[in-house]
């Protein structure tokens, strides 16, 4: 289906499908949809707002789950909780989202510059913000099919201290605590979590479990030197480890296996803001480094380490004229990224021989320019470019423009156009451990993205709901399952000939009343990239369909009730040489929150209550029903 097609079903699409939006509260804003922080109204992207209430009324151990209720999102994980997990946007890579934790950007080099999204607990974020489109011309290289910012949580009262405790399913456990405070000049909060699990088995024989641990701290404070000027600092630091299990002998299937991975994460932000007296000139100074780390284990003996980092130094100006309507912002940025990866030297036969060991360095120093102005009637206008001048690849500049028209008080046009670019990842340029051989001649991906959408606010209804239509170009998209026929290993070529994504997004939200609340949504996406033989395929692990409908109930603000039903259309998958279809999935989930008083919380999840058998990713089984209760108390 193409995207002339889609406007002319448009209406059928909305009488068959709806989900959860996560609607953002009037008054929110956005810090990851332009260069100085916007309302969410301001903006042509298309953005959801997950909230703090919306992640309390309805948790999840894992932080990717949060985001399948988000239009444009679709998810694979290769079975139980801290194994991998790849989340695309609009049918794209994995690795072309970036991810930032308060503004620091936490995209994993080591990991094919994807972010490990199995690795983060839920329990100190207060709000997540998904903008959805190429953001290349303010962020750069990752930024090419969105941004996910990941906003933890800040202290706001004069002291506060909450402990919590979990079990569940799987033998599950799940405790912590955290201490705040704060004033009119200063305030800091620092959290931690240990949670563990026997796990299950993920293989599709065999019943050995795969667990997983995990040691979480997380700081956040801020400091007000004067009216005008505030001093931040954050940081994470995660360590555990996970079992898997991998395909021992090359049929394709998952096979028992005694392996494990050490992880060891952290990143930290030193922020400066700078706002005169009349909020004429903004600064924001940031220094950052995000550091990752993995090693690998079989039957208890070292096989593998990777270990990448990534050190930041940014500087934002802004100037704002005409009673702050209209604004250009200047950005400059340099970043240096290391991968250094050891292991044994293999000899794999006639796939040769392959030593692993290796250490990498790029730098990439930025410039970005951002105008932004509100005309008449509301309208908005915003262009913003970005240069890139790269030590490993040709310089990159990308372009982005949107606008936004009111047409009536309920209802709102908005559109965009914008350029982005993917430079080739560490691993893509310079292989792996087992038989992937680098290809160091590797070009980067760029693409060119229109977008068309409408938000409508009916506020005399407590009803909201916006469509959009997006589409998408990609060149020398790389492809890492390209067979070297000379040494028959894997490796990563540019394909030739244009990949293209398109699709729709529905959004729908309905206050019913002040105890019931309905929301929905549902993505149409059509993903296809040029084989060898010159036709187009579907791209794999890209559902055409994906919906979902959360219904709230609440009982005199004590009882909070959520029943969330997912559906995913069957998608394509490859078993070498061979592609194969996994069968389409819908999914039950029940949430219940109570609150005994204002200081102690009862939280019980029911996960999968169908008992749904299924896979995101050819032979790795997902999670069964599982039951989780936890409680939560502030003194």
């Amino acid at each position: 289906m193409r995207i002339r097609s889609l406007f002319f079903s448009l209406t059928t699409i909305l009488t068959l499908s709806f989900s959860s939006s996560m609607e953002a509260e009037i008054g929110e804003t956005i810090v990851a949809a332009s260069l100085f922080p916007i309302s969410i109204y301001d903006s042509a992207n298309s953005i959801n707002v997950i909230s703090s209430q919306d992640i309390e009324n309805t948790p999840h151990l894992n932080l990717a789950d949060l985001l399948r209720d988000v239009p444009g999102i679709s998810v694979s994980q290769s079975g139980v909780l801290g194994s991998q997990i790849q989340v695309r946007v609009r049918g794209s890579e994995a690795n072309h989202l970036l991810v930032l934790i308060d503004g620091v950007e936490v995209n994993n080099a080591s990991q094919n510059d994807e972010f490990n999204w199995g690795n983060i607990i839920t329990t100190d974020i207060e709000m997540i913000e998904v903008v959805r489109g190429p953001q290349s011309s303010i962020f750069g290289s990752d930024a090419m099919a969105g941004v996910v910012n990941i906003i933890t949580k800040r202290a706001t009262t004069s002291k506060s201290t909450n402990v919590f405790s979990e079990l569940g399913s799987f033998n599950s456990h799940k405790y912590g605590f955290s201490n705040g405070a704060s004033n009119s000049n200063l305030d800091y909060r620092f959290g931690a979590t240990k949670f563990k699990t026997d796990g299950a088995n993920i293989s599709r024989s065999g019943n050995e479990k795969d667990g997983y641990e995990n040691d979480s701290l997380n700081f956040k404070s801020n400091l007000k030197i004067s009216h005008t000027s505030e001093l931040s600092l954050i940081g994470n630091y995660s360590s555990g480890n996970n079992e898997y299990d991998a395909d021992a002998d090359f049929d394709g299937l998952v096979d028992d296996q005694d392996k494990y991975a050490k992880f060891k994460n952290h990143h930290f932000g030193f922020k400066y803001n700078y706002l005169d007296s009349e909020g004429n000139l903004s600064q924001q100074i940031l220094i950052s480094e995000s550091n990752n780390q993995s090693s690998d284990y079989t039957n208890d003996i070292f096989d593998t380490k990777v270990k990448s980092s990534k050190n930041q130094i940014r500087s934002i100006s802004t100037l704002f004229w005409n009673n702050s309507n209209q604004r250009i912002s200047l950005l400059l940025e340099h970043e240096n990224e290391d991968f250094k990866q050891q292991g044994p030297i293999n000899d794999y036969g006639i796939y040769g021989i392959f030593d692993p060991n290796q250490q990498r360095t790029r730098k990439t120093d930025s410039a970005s320019i951002e105008y932004r102005t509100r005309l008449n009637q509301g309208s908005i206008f915003a262009v913003s470019s970005r240069y890139d001048k790269n030590s490993q690849f040709k310089s990159g500049t990308t372009v982005r423009a949107e606008l936004i028209l009111p047409l009536s008080k309920s209802l709102k046009l908005r559109g965009s156009y914008g350029t982005a670019i993917k430079n080739p990842t560490f691993t893509e340029r310079f292989g792996y451990y087992t038989n992937f051989i680098g290809n160091p001649d590797l070009q980067p991906e760029y693409s060119k993205n229109l977008e068309l959408g409408f938000d409508f606010d009916l506020q005399n209804y407590n009803s909201s709901f916006s469509s959009t239509l997006f589409k998408s170009r990609l060149v020398d998209e790389i492809n890492g399952n390209f067979l070297d026929p000379v040494t028959f290993g894997y490796t990563a070529i540019n394909l030739e000939g244009k990949s293209l994504r398109e699709g729709v997004e529905l959004n729908f939200s309905r206050k019913l009343s002040e105890r019931f609340r309905i929301n929905g949504s549902y993505t149409y996406t059509d993903s296809i990239e040029p084989n060898s033989g010159g036709m187009y395929v579907d791209e794999l692990r890209r559902p055409k369909h994906i919906s979902s409908l959360n219904i709230n109930w609440n009982s005199s603000n004590r009882l909070f009730l959520t029943a969330n039903i997912r559906h995913r259309s069957s998608q394509i998958d490859i078993v070498f040489p061979n592609r194969v279809t996994l069968p389409e999935v819908t999914l039950l989930n029940i949430n219940a929150k109570y609150k005994l008083n204002n200081k102690f919380i009862i939280n019980f999840q029911l996960n999968n209550l169908l008992d749904e058998s299924y896979e995101e990713i050819y032979g790795y089984r997902a999670l069964g029903f599982s039951a989780h209760l936890g409680i939560r108390y502030q003194f």
